[in-house]
């Protein structure tokens, strides 16, 4: 179904931002056939004030922009969702997202991200003295052999009948693959990708053949 701005008298979408990585839902705004050209041509959320009456661009005066890294919409043809990468917060207050007040938790997806993120803020950081950035001043061999030694802790605790432990040995792997993964300048968007790619192979499963 194609896009509908006749649907509402004032021609105007409603637009969710989502966190393309992340998953965390960003802001909120509206967008016209105007605004919805400019974004696309700019690859930068662009949207229609609905008070100042023109279009405005998420982050020209504060730098904060919002990376469109793709556009999609509901099976109404009523609502856009724009997938991006922001540069810095995304709220006006200084939040990463406008959806931060009486928040309950991170979703999983959120939760990786950020320990993701974490983890390549310790890479560049070079005033923080941490356990990530002695792995990171150590190298790619000491990173290699962390990733080992937890991968074989982790088969030795699933052996065993302890889940708590298996789940502490599994995170430990998980986050030290983490830390080889920024190593190695991959992120964890490059391994959903890969995923997906690997999903389309087969509808049911993926696809690890290779």
């Amino acid at each position: 179904m194609p896009l509908s701005f006749s649907k509402y008298s004032d021609g105007l979408i409603p637009t969710i931002v989502q966190h393309a990585s992340s998953g965390k839902v960003l802001m909120m705004g509206f967008s016209n056939e105007e605004s919805l050209e400019k974004t696309k041509e700019t690859r930068l959320a662009t949207f229609y004030s609905r008070t100042r009456k023109y279009l405005w661009t998420k982050g020209e005066t504060s730098g904060n922009v919002l990376h469109i890294t793709a556009v999609q919409y509901d099976c109404d043809g009523d609502t856009l969702l724009f997938l991006a990468i922001p540069d810095g917060p995304t709220c006006h207050t200084g939040e990463k997202s406008c959806f931060w007040e009486g928040e309950h938790g991170k979703t999983d997806a959120e939760m990786l991200w950020e320990v993701f993120e974490s983890i390549i803020k310790s890479q560049t950081d070079t005033t923080e003295h941490s356990y990530v950035t002695s792995l990171f001043a150590e190298g790619l061999d000491r990173i290699a052999q962390k990733v080992g030694e937890e991968a074989v802790e982790t088969v030795i605790a699933a052996k065993n009948e302890n889940q708590e432990d298996f789940i502490g040995e599994a995170s430990d792997l998980l986050f030290h693959l983490m830390v080889l993964l920024v190593q190695k300048g991959v992120s964890l968007h490059d391994i959903a990708e890969k995923f997906s790619k690997r999903h389309q192979k087969s509808t049911n499963s993926l696809d690890f053949s290779r």
